[in-house]
């Protein structure tokens, strides 16, 4: 019995292990970030044309199926590009990121390319079925990603580039292209509501944000490796400040942009959620010690969350 009993384990314990290895092969706070900026940029275009929180539920049902292809081939879009990253970034991850499956070696080389050319496949393949200005929309995200981290480009070496990268794929091709593209799904026409625009300014402040944090942990094999990312340019405290004003500044624009933007949102909501949000990251930014490597990794994982919240309060402030 206790022979069977290992044996059931074994491959039970050894499939486990495999899943943990690809979840975060997958980056599991991008594709989490993705999965929200999605469904948020659904709800609000459903919302919007709507007009009414019973005609959004109706609206969200009712073009449910190009909702799912669109996530599937934005989630697919997500794999490739940090996939790809990892992928040319192996020696610099054994110092920077050794836990990551690749620099680690639970997932072979070979392993994780086929991962990434399928995931291409998938992204690109799905994006067609929906339509070609969306597929060209998805095609330029993909070859923005491989730009970031393949030669001759390989943006990544050079902390403005990308930045820009960043910000132009999560900060506006993300929020504004998906926006006109779930607005032509359900309406027939391409349109970017207005109501979108002070997301994507937005996420842009906080895609600069994620573009200078990200690399604050990452300064020893980053110099090592002659990646001019902000932190190691400059230092990281310019990073993290640098990176504090524009995501406060962006807050305190968007808290203020239904007074300005006719916006169908429930305003004190909105307003006070954001400027409390703004509160608490200042003060959590404030207390960050640089010279504390688990602070710092803790520190951008709650700048996710706070990502993650923006998706979730956005559309909430159109169904109040």
């Amino acid at each position: 019995m206790v022979a069977e009993s290992i044996y059931i384990n074994r491959p039970t314990e050894h499939m486990i292990t495999t899943a943990k290895a690809w979840w975060a092969f997958s980056r599991p706070h991008t594709i989490i970030g993705s999965f929200f900026s999605i469904t948020a940029l659904y709800t609000i275009s459903c919302a919007i044309l709507a007009g009414s929180p019973t005609g959004t539920y109706a609206f969200m049902q009712q073009h449910a199926n190009d909702y799912l292809l669109t996530l599937l081939s934005a989630l697919a879009c997500n794999v490739f590009i940090v996939g790809l990253n990892q992928w040319q970034d192996i020696e610099v991850d054994r110092i920077n990121k050794p836990w990551l499956p690749l620099a680690a070696g639970t997932i072979s080389l070979l392993q994780a390319k086929l991962a990434v050319w399928m995931s291409l496949f998938i992204s690109l393949g799905t994006a067609f079925l929906l339509g070609w200005s969306f597929f060209l929309l998805i095609l330029l995200i993909n070859l923005i990603g491989a730009a970031y981290s393949l030669p001759p480009l390989k943006l990544k070496r050079h902390h403005l580039p990308a930045a820009i990268a960043i910000v132009t794929v999560r900060g506006l091709l993300v929020n504004l292209g998906m926006a006109a593209h779930f607005t032509q799904q359900i309406s027939g026409s391409w349109h970017i509501p207005d109501a979108v625009w002070p997301l994507a300014l937005f996420v842009v402040g906080f895609s600069f944000g994620i573009a200078w944090f990200k690399d604050i942990p990452d300064t020893a094999g980053d110099a090592q490796f002659a990646f001019k990312t902000l932190a190691v340019s400059m230092s990281r405290n310019t990073a993290l400040w640098l990176g504090v004003a524009v995501v406060s500044i962006s807050y305190l624009l968007v808290a203020a942009s239904p007074l300005v933007l006719h916006m169908p949102v429930q305003t004190a909501f909105f307003s006070l959620s954001h400027v409390v949000l703004c509160v608490v990251f200042i003060a959590r930014a404030s207390r960050l010690s640089l010279n504390n490597e688990t602070a710092i990794k803790s520190f951008y994982m709650f700048f996710w969350l706070l990502f993650f919240l923006e998706y979730i309060i956005y559309p909430v402030s159109f169904l109040l």
